[in-house]
């Protein structure tokens, strides 16, 4: 691999800002400095750039506590997107793991990994995925076994049985568990018993759960044991 395209990747940087790098001497492969950005290097080579040793992944995966505001999106004319969040450097290939509405917030999964992405995402593997949500009016025992019948909505749209709790505090407050990720699920299935969302957080996808420390608009790598979770 070319020791430029094997930094882009390990996101050191953009492709013509690593090649500057390089140029400029800051860059040394098994202790030697090198100043050509074509030189093919191995993955398994000891690479440092500005003094720090560069370790290489073949994909990469990010933790966003997403803010409202932003689209579930690469790129968008008129709005900001999810990747605004990101600094330019670390940006290519990055995609969102599915989506949540602009006004949502919470757990948004961003990699460049598509393989992981659709296990996620396909419908036939029935990853479970949690939400705080608040609304209008407070919510009953029997929305809660509407939820776990199965909702239909008057356009004949089906979904599967979710878990709907109630906080005993306060029952305008409640967790919602789908398994499912069709377009607007959680506010469409609360509107059909009658409510409004005010707000919707997501708080966990599969066995990931939101980290509590991460603050909205923040993002973190995932660590190797959250990584395997994902791809159990």
């Amino acid at each position: 691999m070319r020791l430029d395209r094997y930094l882009t990747a390990s996101r050191m940087g953009s492709r013509s800002e690593v090649k500057n790098m390089i140029r400029k001497g800051s860059v040394s492969v098994n202790g030697i400095t090198v100043k050509d950005p074509s030189v093919n290097i191995k993955t398994d080579d000891d690479v440092t750039a500005n003094g720090r040793k560069v370790l290489y992944r073949e994909h990469v995966y990010y933790m966003l506590n997403k803010p409202a505001g932003y689209l579930s999106a690469t790129e968008d004319n008129a709005d900001r997107t999810v990747l605004d969040l990101f600094p330019a450097g670390l940006r290519k290939g990055l995609f969102p793991v599915g989506r949540l509405d602009k006004d949502s917030v919470g757990l948004l999964i961003i990699t460049d990994d598509g393989a992981m992405a659709h296990k996620l995402m396909s419908p036939k593997n029935h990853i479970a995925k949690s939400y705080l949500i608040h609304t209008d009016i407070p919510l009953s025992k029997e929305d809660s076994c509407a939820f776990s019948e199965g909702i239909v909505l008057s356009d004949g749209t089906k979904y599967r049985s979710a878990a709907l709790e109630i906080s005993a505090d306060d029952p305008t407050r409640a967790i919602v568990t789908i398994t499912e990720g069709k377009y607007h699920q959680v506010k469409r299935m609360t509107e059909r018993c009658g409510k409004k969302v005010l707000y919707l957080k997501r708080l966990s996808v599969g066995e990931l759960k939101l980290d509590p420390d991460l603050q909205e608009g923040m993002f973190r790598e995932l660590t190797s044991d959250e990584i395997e979770m994902l791809s159990k």
